[in-house]
């Protein structure tokens, strides 16, 4: 495991800018209010030549017993204890409060080196701020600039000494380096209204309470990432914000949390769509399904609080009726019931997951497709347009990913959708792909005896 260095320090003092600056991306949900952050967040970091793992964790707060801002603290116990060192990142600009010196004795009583950093250092008013950090007993403070870039270099002269020398890398092959690449993490991206359940299923998988859950909606903000290894196959799941319908998202830093989850839905290769078993296949539930369809990655179902429901015959196939009824753009998703609670269903999900990454990276066979392009025209041949047949060619698989194919016809712009529709579940039918999207191209063939008219008139 690499070098691990945890941020800490009270609300709003630039942690998450300082975590979003160390790892070159805007990774964590930054913004005025103070608590924006509260899962902490992992990346890998670089300064320099140095790398390192980065830990973003919620500001310092006391809270009641069992409260949120309680549990928030214990994420960043959590996170100071997993570290090797500490940056505890102070206001210049502010100056020292009651909550500084109150958390520099919780720093000191973890026995770690720590890195005292004055943020927000840049102007003559965070000059003296920075001076005031002395008091704290920390050692000198590094004067730092995380929005502007300053104070990096100081930074990295201060950090430099508590890094272990990096291993010597054995050179590796071609052929073991396509091997890493095919066994890397499936990347898991779960979505969904908010309160559907989403960080307790996580936590679930996970085997500990890596995600702050409540029965409040909207507890969670930031799309975090954890790695998850069942049975033996390596996932990146990532746990993102609620999505609601866009008329009602009024404040900005929900408007963050759900810009968030959607470039994490970009990011993944597949994607479980939760809902609440008692109020599943709502508006916003086929909104979700429909966007994830046009990004293109694999969809898998989950039912959530199925146990909850009570116990009565034929409700799995009902909700495979439903779903074939509401989704018919996915027909065939997988679609699994089950608890995030307490753990029924899950094993199932995650086979669902496996197989749906199988499909989406599925290729067919070019002879196999021939056939079946061939015996689709025949028992449907295609429409005359205006009075003129269209003629389709020949078919080709160009990428999987999802599966996508390129059909040479006469007339592309002619070919209704209705049409286009018949032919892409007949694929998905007779190549065993349920629930991918599928990609059908036209593209028209040039006409060879074009050019030899056009020379003879």
């Amino acid at each position: 495991m690499s070098f691990t260095i945890a941020i800490i320090g009270r609300p709003n003092v630039g942690k998450s800018t300082l975590f979003n600056r160390l790892v070159g991306q805007k990774l964590a949900l930054v913004d005025d209010e103070p608590g924006v952050t509260r899962d902490r967040r992992e990346g890998e970091a670089r300064l320099g030549d140095l790398e390192f793992t980065i830990i973003d964790t919620a500001g310092l707060d006391e809270g009641a017993k069992d409260s949120l801002t309680a549990r928030m603290q214990e994420q960043t116990e959590t996170a100071i204890r997993l570290a090797d060192a500490l940056m505890f990142v102070v206001d210049a600009r502010v100056g020292l409060t009651p909550s500084d010196r109150a958390f520099a004795d919780v720093v000191r009583r973890a026995n770690k080196p720590v890195l005292l950093l004055a943020n927000k250092s840049e102007g003559k008013q965070g000059e003296s701020g920075a001076m005031e950090a002395y008091a704290l007993g920390l050692g000198e403070p590094i004067q730092v600039s995380a929005e502007h870039g300053e104070g990096l270099s100081e930074l990295y002269d201060a950090l430099r000494p508590l890094m272990p020398e990096p291993p010597e890398q054995a050179e590796t092959s071609g052929e073991e380096a396509v091997e890493d690449f095919s066994k890397r993490p499936i990347r898991v991206a779960i979505v969904g209204r908010p309160n559907a359940g989403k960080s307790t299923l996580i936590n679930h998988l996970v085997g500990e309470e890596r995600l702050l859950t409540s029965p409040e909606a909207g507890t969670t903000r930031d799309s975090i990432a954890v790695e998850i290894n069942w049975k033996g196959r390596e996932f990146r799941v990532f746990d993102t914000a609620g999505l609601r319908r866009r008329s009602r998202i009024e404040e900005k830093l929900e408007k963050l949390s759900v810009a968030d989850a959607l470039r994490a839905v970009r990011f993944a290769e597949v994607v479980v769509l939760m809902m609440d078993a008692q109020n599943r296949f709502e508006e916003q539930d086929l909104r979700i399904a429909d966007l994830v369809e046009r990004e293109g990655r694999a969809l898998v179902i989950a039912i959530n609080k199925w146990d909850l429901m009570a116990s009565k015959p034929g409700q799995i196939s009902a909700l495979r009726a439903d779903a074939d009824h509401w989704l018919p753009q996915v027909s065939g998703v997988p679609i699994v019931a089950l608890s995030g609670l307490t753990g029924e269903g899950v094993d199932r999900l995650m086979e669902a997951t496996v197989k749906a990454y199988a499909v989406w990276n599925k290729r067919v066979p070019t002879a196999a497709l021939n056939r079946w392009f061939e015996q689709a025209i025949t028992a449907n041949p295609p429409p005359a347009v205006s009075g003129r047949r269209l003629k389709l060619n020949y078919i080709t698989q160009t990428k999987a990913r999802p599966p996508s194919f390129v059909l040479f016809c006469s007339r592309a712009d002619a070919v209704p959708q209705s049409y286009l529709r018949y032919l892409t579940n007949s694929l998905r039918e007779a190549f065993d792909l349920p629930g991918t999207p599928v990609r059908i191209t036209l593209r028209e063939k040039a006409n060879p005896f074009a050019h030899k008219r056009k020379r003879a008139s």
